[in-house]
């Protein structure tokens, strides 16, 4: 077996947005996403890649400049977080159910000038107050309209009018159309994959005041490279994952849509939550992989729509965010006939740390091995430094390429959460059995994951 350290000397890590343009070289003509039931294919997406980012650059965006990204999952997330990352700028993530008051607090710790979201009025009326306030410069506008099937396209129109924002033309107001404008020529910087910071993705601690944990290209390329490696079974150019959790989370970020694009696999977007158009997707476009929570999977498990759609297509669903109760675990698999593992992750960890193998061997009631360049060992409650026997309990720390690089101006926090040898603290009290499995068992702070 390979050990932690000779996975890292092995890996290689890249800029994010090459896994991206190499799938758009090897999987052209394959489907890359479906958005209630129009489809792109990877060359398609490639090339408003292109666009976006040559419209983002005549913009001015750069190195060392914070775009955020209040979206729900769309095309639209996928070509703006990738033509970001060409840019060598970085990607802040905004959840689009925060109220005014959180957007903006996260904008100006985020030093976010430019902000990405929907013409929707639910988006676009919470944005336009924080750019009111002098926070934001510019808000680029992506309309519904434009990524909608042609009949959904014509009866949104028609039914759904009042749900438009009233976008102003001013020049703070930057359209997607217009953006796509600049041609498709760029100049790509050369990327320090340790310390650029392609991601600042936002947590919570105990206090609630969330911290931004900056994500280099080095840690999001590395747990990308970790999963591919737990997902042995994919079958690249032909699987079709299901999106469902929202892509401004981590896990969803990194397991739903980068993970997707190193197989060349369909992103099956799902916009929001809804149990019943879940279903009747996942039976109509065949769903092979599903990364998931606990809570969607216990609603699968208890709805009696569920008789009513196929879904044995599933075959490897993954459960974060959360601890999976064996029950849901056992009834899920049941049901379904798929694997069902739990992974655990943090913000700070890209996210994933540990998971299930995606086989037989998943153990219920575990969070798994530490993936692959992974390492763990658990401390004292006491005093956070003892290392305890293993097969003890204590707190679980976490050492490897994807931990983060440390919080955003917080270098006190950072001090507090990553050790001076690379191990960061997880917060969550567990041990560790003969064959490597791990299992929590309590939490000494919440982390918001």
């Amino acid at each position: 077996m390979t050990t932690a350290e000779e996975w890292v000397a092995a890996f290689k890590p890249r800029p994010l947005y090459e896994y991206f343009d190499n799938s758009v070289k090897t999987y052209a003509n394959r489907p890359a996403a479906d958005f209630l039931g129009r489809v792109w294919t990877y060359k398609e997406l490639g090339a408003l890649v292109d666009t976006t980012a040559a419209g983002l650059a005549a913009m001015g965006v750069k190195p060392g400049v914070h775009v955020g990204l209040c979206l729900p999952n769309t095309p639209y997330y996928t070509v703006f977080y990738f033509a970001i990352l060409k840019l060598g700028a970085t990607v802040v993530n905004f959840n689009p159910l925060y109220v005014e008051r959180e957007l903006a607090f996260q904008a100006r710790d985020a030093e976010v000038r430019i902000m990405v979201t929907m013409d929707l009025k639910a988006l676009y009326d919470k944005v336009e107050q924080v750019r009111q306030e002098k926070i934001l410069d510019k808000i680029i506008v992506c309309p519904m309209a434009g990524i909608l099937p042609t009949v959904k396209k014509v009866l949104f129109s028609l039914l759904k009018r009042k749900e438009i924002a009233n976008i102003p033309n001013d020049n703070a107001h930057i359209r997607f159309a217009d953006l796509q404008k600049h041609g498709t020529s760029v100049t790509v910087p050369k990327i320090d994959l340790d310390e650029d910071i392609a991601v600042i993705q936002y947590t919570g601690g105990t206090t609630g005041v969330p911290k931004g944990a900056m994500l280099t290209h080095g840690n999001v390329s590395a747990n990308m490279e970790q999963m591919a490696v737990l997902f042995d079974d994919a079958r690249p150019g032909e699987d079709k994952v299901l999106c469902v959790i929202p892509f401004f989370h981590v896990l969803a970020m990194t397991v739903g849509q980068n993970l997707s694009v190193i197989f060349g696999a369909e992103m099956v977007l799902q916009p929001r939550f809804d149990l019943k158009e879940m279903l009747a997707t996942i039976a109509r476009k065949k769903v092979t992989l599903f990364p998931g929570v606990p809570t969607i999977f216990t609603a699968i498990n208890n709805s009696p729509l569920t008789d009513k759609y196929d879904v044995t297509s599933l075959r490897l669903c993954l459960s974060g965010g959360a601890s999976l109760p064996v029950e849901v675990k056992e009834s899920f698999e049941r049901l379904t006939g798929c694997i069902l593992a739990e992974g655990y992750g943090l913000t700070e960890t890209s996210p994933c740390a540990c998971a299930n193998p995606l086989s037989d061997e998943s153990r219920a009631g575990s969070i798994g091995r530490p993936v692959p360049g992974t390492k763990v060992r658990f401390v004292s409650i006491e005093d956070g430094k003892t290392e305890v026997p293993k097969g003890e309990k204590g707190e679980l720390l976490i050492h490897g390429p994807q931990v983060m690089k440390g919080y955003w101006n917080r270098e006190d926090a950072t001090r507090d959460t990553i050790e001076a040898d690379g191990y960061l603290h997880t917060g969550d009290v567990g041990y560790q059995d003969a064959d490597g499995f791990i299992y929590l068992v309590d939490r000494i702070k919440d982390l918001i994951l």
